[in-house]
């Protein structure tokens, strides 16, 4: 349950990155990122566990937290 988000928030990225690249896309081609529905995807993978990441409390942080 604990990778559950991170899972979620991957997926929800891939999706939209691949999104990005069906409707917006490169027209021109010389685009590294959007130019291909792979790196279009994977870079909005990594961008969704980013965002995860920032969400989420480190351990420290709780414990901290749970102590007080």
């Amino acid at each position: 349950m604990k990778w559950m988000k991170w899972v979620i928030g991957v997926v929800i990225g891939l999706a939209a990155g691949y999104l990005y690249w069906y409707y917006v896309g490169c027209l021109s081609g010389t685009c590294s990122i959007t130019s291909s529905p792979l790196n279009s995807a994977l870079y909005g993978g990594l961008m969704g566990a980013l965002v995860v990441n920032v969400f989420t409390p480190s351990r420290d942080t709780a414990k901290e937290q749970h102590k007080k």
